[in-house]
């Protein structure tokens, strides 16, 4: 595959069948087939996969198909015309319907199997037969694998109807939390943020589902009433879709000796993995033991440097379990997410997700996480005692890899080149006690304000009402001036933003600059989302639109309308209203 890579042109993409050229089924060509699948796909009935790496699924595509949005700056990337995303044979294709694709492209998706740990404790209690091979994509359907540009990327539809592993579930998305998905992805690549990638998004004119949702103004925690909703398929694009949950399954399976080709699969995953996700920083005449070690402290650093930037951008996962980690060390599942209003360490938008996956309990998670993925690769290393040694090194330095990371961002949003650990102390002390709006705050203070007047536009709560609260931030600013003095020499290291090493003195305008590309003026709040997907399931699609406009410049000063609409806080209405500050985990 690596070859391939290097050898190949620049992509045009004008018809899906310009993209059949591209296409290259590493995962299908090169893994095992579930031997008791049927080779046509047509296996949508909820049952136990026992071995195998992934099974033929055929999509189940929606009804009368219509065009939502596509990703524009994805498509230039890829090298497709923006007008292919409206055109009847990649609606047709990314809709479901893959009987009138040209060859050599696939007639049939695939779907994989993984298995489920909670924040480090396996479960098999969730899965149907409890035994744990039930567990999968219930409704994500991969149907394209291709290698454009010199880069690798799997295309999977999510709601792409039944697979083995639904769980006796529908198989289906709806437009509301497609139009979540779609928007997020767009996003958090825009912020710098590394995340699975928005294609293309249709609703069906005329298929719906019901789903459990909430009254109007409910401030109930979980849904009060069944709603009809339509149904729609997003594409999101990953190098792979490959999670931790993945290669859990698989060690168990070699550790438990369930058949006798469990070592071997596990193994061939790993191996796949590697020339997927790490064939760059991986060097294929390593032995297998120096590359399980060499992945593991790969995927360390990717996944502390991930969770460091979800917070630095006020992101939370909300169900960081093992099965909603890549194994590539980016954001995927945009399900019960949420972006910060009032700063909050225990935020948490999903009603059912527990504090252990609260906001800035993420990097703890993290860390459970990644014990498992070494879990999963240990038996590999089953005979090497300085192997397992070394991997169980590599989880004992975990928390002192993340901490460091956490520090390096704190220091960049304030403009620091070193971490204060008494000034954020206080900051995270007044933060809280003031009820600040977390990304309006940092913007705020990115324009390094004289005094306290411009960072009241991020309170919620009147320094009138707090006793010496007032006083208490002009002693922080001023506290914080005088180290942004003192560091005027020193350079500043801010490999969170890509940016490069200053070496020469800064000025306020180089600070400023500099905090304005680590803090972003625009967050996607739910509040903001959810006129735009009401306004969706009535067939407009202005708002959506708009959204996905500014959204994908967070960091831009825009215009004054753009401005007023979105640069501004939660109004006190939207708060504790279900769907809207809290959500459960219906799709």
């Amino acid at each position: 595959m690596t070859n391939q890579l290097s050898q190949q042109t620049s992509a045009t993409v004008d018809t899906v069948d310009d993209l059949a050229k591209w296409v290259n089924y590493s995962l299908m060509n090169t893994l095992k087939r579930d031997p008791d699948a049927t080779s046509d796909g047509a296996d949508h009935r909820p049952r136990q996969v026992f071995s195998g790496h992934y099974v033929p699924v055929n999509p189940t595509p929606i009804e009368n198909p219509e065009y939502v949005a596509h990703s524009h700056t994805f498509f230039k990337e890829l090298g497709f015309a923006d007008s292919m995303a409206q055109s009847s044979d990649f609606m047709r294709l990314f809709s479901g319907d893959l009987t009138h694709v040209p060859e050599p492209m696939s007639k049939v998706g695939w779907a994989c199997g993984y298995a489920l740990s909670i924040y480090g404790t396996e479960y098999i209690q969730q899965c149907p037969f409890r035994t744990g091979n039930g567990y999968g994509d219930g409704r994500a359907v991969s149907v394209v694998e291709a290698v454009i540009n010199g880069k690798r990327w799997e295309m999977q539809l999510k709601g792409g109807g039944r697979t083995p592993y639904c769980r006796g579930a529908d198989g289906r998305a709806v437009l509301r939390s497609s139009v979540r998905e779609f928007l997020a992805q767009e996003h958090m690549h825009a912020l710098g943020v590394p995340t699975s990638r928005s294609l293309s998004l249709y609703v069906s004119k005329t298929d719906t589902v019901q789903r459990p949702w909430y009254s109007e103004g409910s401030r109930e925690q979980d849904p009060d009433r069944m709603i009809t909703e339509a149904v729609a398929i997003s594409t999101r694009v990953a190098p792979s879709f490959i999670r931790v949950g993945q290669l859990e399954l698989f060690g168990r399976r070699a550790r438990k000796h369930e058949h006798p080709q469990a070592m071997a699969e596990l193994e061939q995953l790993v191996l796949h993995l590697i020339d997927r996700e790490y064939a760059d920083v991986i060097d294929p005449q390593l032995s297998l033991n120096d590359k399980v070690l060499k992945l593991a402290y790969e995927f360390r650093h990717r996944l502390t440097s991930l969770v460091a930037n979800w917070i630095r951008v006020g992101y939370c996962q909300g169900n960081f379990n093992s099965d909603n980690c890549a194994a590539g060390g980016f954001t995927l599942d945009y399900g019960p997410f949420g972006f910060c209003d009032v700063f909050n360490p225990q935020y948490q938008p999903w009603t059912g997700g527990g504090q252990h996956f609260a906001f800035l309990n993420q990097d703890a998670a993290a860390e459970r996480n990644f014990l498992m993925f070494c879990t999963a690769l240990s038996p590999l290393l089953a005979n090497e005692a300085d192997a397992i040694d070394g991997l169980q090194q590599l989880v004992n330095d975990f928390a002192t890899g993340m901490q460091t990371k956490m520090e390096q961002m704190w220091a960049a949003k304030l403009g620091l080149s070193t971490f204060n650990a008494p000034l954020w102390a206080e900051l995270i002390s007044l933060m809280q006690q003031t009820s600040v709006d977390y990304t309006l705050f940092f913007r705020e203070l990115s324009s390094l304000p004289d005094d306290i007047e411009p960072l009241t536009k991020s309170f919620y709560r009147d320094l009138s009402q707090g006793q010496g609260l007032a006083q208490r931030w002009s002693a922080w600013l001023a506290q914080w001036h005088s180290l942004l003095s003192s560091e005027a020499n020193s350079p500043v290291t801010n490999s969170l933003a890509g940016m490069t090493d200053t070496t020469i003195p800064r000025s306020r305008d180089d600070i400023a600059k500099q905090m304005k590309q680590v803090n972003p003026k625009y967050s996607l709040r739910e509040w903001l989302l959810v006129p735009a997907y009401q306004q969706a399931s009535q067939g407009d699609y202005t708002l959506l639109r708009e959204l996905q406009a500014v959204m994908t410049n967070p960091y831009a000063e825009q215009s004054q309308e753009v401005e007023d609409k979105y640069y501004r806080l939660k109004a006190s209405e939207y708060f504790g209203v279900g769907g809207c500050s809290h959500l459960s985990c219906s799709s």
